[in-house]
């Protein structure tokens, strides 16, 4: 009798990790596409729009600070309690925090207090996304089938394309149809809104869900630890140095192409904002391409190698940034885009298959969120802010500098990886 093919044999699953991580970047974008927009003015009401836009950027930053006590929190009780209802509650969590956004009173309303109840909750959704990519990406791989682990470990990864065009094909949407003032007066508000319906779907899918083949495996043949990011710490720090500067990058890339760049062409150049989302959607699109083949990729070499070749061409990125996203023409800026976030394929797709790898099932959890989190701090935190600065006071060369650098740091990474563990070997399946 034929074996169905391994993509249908594992079809909830690989739903229930590509949902999760796509309404969790939904969330995240829409908070980012909104701090470049609105939110300056909304709630950080200083003397000049570039001001506004720092201030705006900073708070984006705050989730990245919750994000590794996130990876703590939620690996404690994804190592000891199980995959499965951790991801639900970090789910929520993230999903609560992006609704309550909805309904915040601005700075003209009720003064201070708008700005910190905004700070609050982003630092909610840090903590919640700090749980929820890997629990997502654990969920994929520990039930790949042998040969299959760089295709299902991109399949969570994909979510970040399909957050992004839900977020910013809605935020592109709603600036079509509605005028500027009822935009800022009310419509930034419909993407928070909206969420709910995302989050709902994501938790009807994952209730259904049963543990990992990985994590059963591991709880019968010991106890799980007392203390999951001690035993981390203890054992396994060269793996969680190299998983931290490996996913730099990524994230440096993602948040200087996407929301740095949003801001310098629509404050600085003038380009209109409808004008310039639609150039971002039509790049996101070579960004799940690049996903997709990196994931193929992967399993015909290995993940690291495929990552390695990412990290190359992000400092290529670097290198173009500043002639081509200076040129003047937006035809321009969207190739370079479309190139940049092509290479962010490349060093996000593997992600997902080489970061659990380097950590065995009793600690897996913690490890590859505090590698993921603790890295998105450093590449991601306050990129956008950094990248705004630099451009004021050296100009766009500068940019692309950090964005080299950033490639460097995490060929750097790769070089730290203990080689025994950059593969599921049998023992590590079985959690031993």
């Amino acid at each position: 009798m034929a074996q169905p093919h391994p993509m249908r044999a594992h079809r909830r699953i690989l739903i229930a990790s590509l949902i999760g991580t796509s309404v969790e970047f939904y969330d995240f974008y829409i908070y980012a596409t909104a701090a470049t927009l609105v939110f300056g003015s909304l709630f950080f009401p200083l003397e000049s729009t570039s001001a506004q836009l720092m201030a705006s950027y900073l708070s984006i930053g705050l989730a990245f600070i919750a994000r590794p006590l996130g990876a703590v929190v939620f690996g404690h009780f994804g190592d000891r309690l199980g995959r499965k209802s951790t991801l639900v509650a970090s789910l929520m969590l993230m999903g609560g925090s992006t609704l309550l956004i909805a309904f915040l009173p601005t700075y003209a309303q009720v003064g201070w207090v708008a700005p910190l109840l905004l700070c609050t909750l982003r630092f909610a959704q840090g903590l919640g996304l700090g749980g929820e990519w890997g629990g997502a990406a654990l969920l994929a791989v520990e039930n790949a089938p042998p040969g299959w682990r760089g295709r299902f470990g991109m399949v969570p990864q994909l979510g970040a394309p399909v957050g992004f065009i839900a977020a910013n094909g809605l935020f592109l949407l709603l600036g079509l149809t509605l005028s500027e003032a009822d935009f800022l007066a009310w419509g930034w508000r419909l993407p928070f809104l909206f969420s709910v319906a995302l989050v709902g779907l994501g938790l009807w899918v994952r209730v259904k869900l049963t543990e990992t083949a990985a994590f059963a495996q591991a709880l019968a043949h010991e106890a799980p630890p007392s203390v999951p990011i001690a035993e981390l710490a203890g054992s396994h720090l060269r793996a969680t140095l190299a998983g931290t500067f490996g996913v730099v990058a990524c994230f440096a890339l993602y948040y200087i192409a996407t929301t740095f760049v949003l801001g310098y062409g629509t404050n600085t150049l003038g380009y209109a904002r409808g004008a310039f989302l639609q150039t971002q959607l039509i790049a996101i699109l070579f960004m799940a391409a690049g996903i997709a083949l990196a994931g193929w990729l992967s399993d015909r070499s290995t993940p690291a190698r495929v990552l390695a070749g990412g990290c190359i061409g992000v400092v290529v990125a670097g290198g173009l940034l500043g002639p081509m996203v200076g040129a003047g023409s937006l035809f321009v800026i969207g190739a370079w885009l479309s190139f940049a976030l092509l290479m962010m394929g490349f060093v996000y797709g593997p992600l997902g298959a080489w970061l659990p790898a380097l950590f065995p099932a009793r600690v897996r959890y913690t490890g590859a969120s505090m590698g993921f989190n603790v890295g998105g701090v450093i590449g991601g935190g306050l990129t956008p802010s950094i990248a705004q600065a630099l451009s004021i006071d050296y100009g766009l060369w500068s940019v692309g500098v950090v964005l080299a650098g950033a490639g460097v740091a995490s060929l750097i990474g790769l070089a730290l990886a203990p080689r025994e563990r950059c593969v599921f070997t049998r023992r590590d399946r079985s959690g031993r």
